[in-house]
């Protein structure tokens, strides 16, 4: 499998079909999500994200707004990566997404499906697209924390 999802083609039908029928794309009004808003200087990427931590579980993941392509398919993607993981799980998947989207040493067994954005790296102008999502995610993590202590 893994092999497979470094296959261009396969690659691009995977990031087509994450854009064009993204996973958990609609948000919820209910007061257990936490949110966060984030957009882009350099994109049309206007996106929230939405998730519920529970016991130091992350229990939903949503999204919705406008974005480009890279943008939705790594938001959709990363919203089932982290759906059912906890705080820590999901951060490390996180950093392990940043890692290899800033060519750092990174662990392709964690990332799953993720890895079909390694090649963003060498567009400049899309890593910003590839990372708005999990920038959020990094942000809710991160304040679900500090609720904790």
């Amino acid at each position: 499998m893994k092999d497979m999802l470094k296959n261009p083609m396969f690659t691009r039908q995977m990031i087509m079909d994450h854009y064009e029928y993204p996973r958990n794309h609609s948000l919820l009004d209910d007061g257990e999500y936490i949110e966060k808003h984030m957009d882009s200087e350099s994109c049309i990427d206007d996106i929230k994200v939405q998730m519920i931590v529970k016991d130091n579980v992350i229990e939903d993941v949503r999204f919705d707004g406008i974005a480009c392509t890279i943008s939705t398919a790594s938001t959709s993607i990363m919203s089932e990566l982290l759906k059912g993981k906890s705080l820590d799980e999901a951060e490390i998947i996180v950093n392990e997404y940043n890692k290899m989207i800033f060519e750092d040493n990174y662990d392709e067994d964690i990332l799953e499906s993720a890895i079909v954005f390694s090649n963003v790296s060498k567009q400049a102008n899309r890593i910003k697209c590839a990372t708005i999502g999990w920038e959020a995610a990094q942000m809710i993590i991160d304040e679900s924390r500090n609720k904790d202590e």
